[in-house]
């Protein structure tokens, strides 16, 4: 059927010093193995026949699903409202402490 990739400890380990990860050597045998099984898996999907499949960038069929940008008066605060429970105010503004 398709090829069957073996990832090896040693590539698995070159790729975490790549990745600046440190990878004990317990783990670098599940990796190994865990790598090799995802790539096959993918090789199996790439063999599936699409040549009368026609390319998808969306699947709803839907464009631009956008509201109007129309104010709701009916939900907005005055600016005094706003301001009715902020500690401290200037000229109609928030006045907050400096963040450095």
């Amino acid at each position: 059927m398709g090829m069957t990739a073996k990832i090896s400890p040693e590539e698995v380990s070159h790729i975490g010093k790549l990745a600046n990860l440190k990878i004990s050597r317990e783990k670098l045998e599940k990796y190994s193995r865990d790598l090799s099984e995802v790539i096959n898996h993918v090789s199996k999907v790439q063999m599936a026949n699409v040549k009368d499949v026609p390319p998808t960038n969306q699947v709803t069929g839907l464009i631009n699903v956008f509201r109007e940008d129309v104010v709701d008066t009916e939900r907005m605060l005055s600016q005094r409202e706003a301001l009715s429970n902020a500690k401290r105010t200037h000229d109609g503004y928030f006045v907050i402490d400096s963040i450095f």
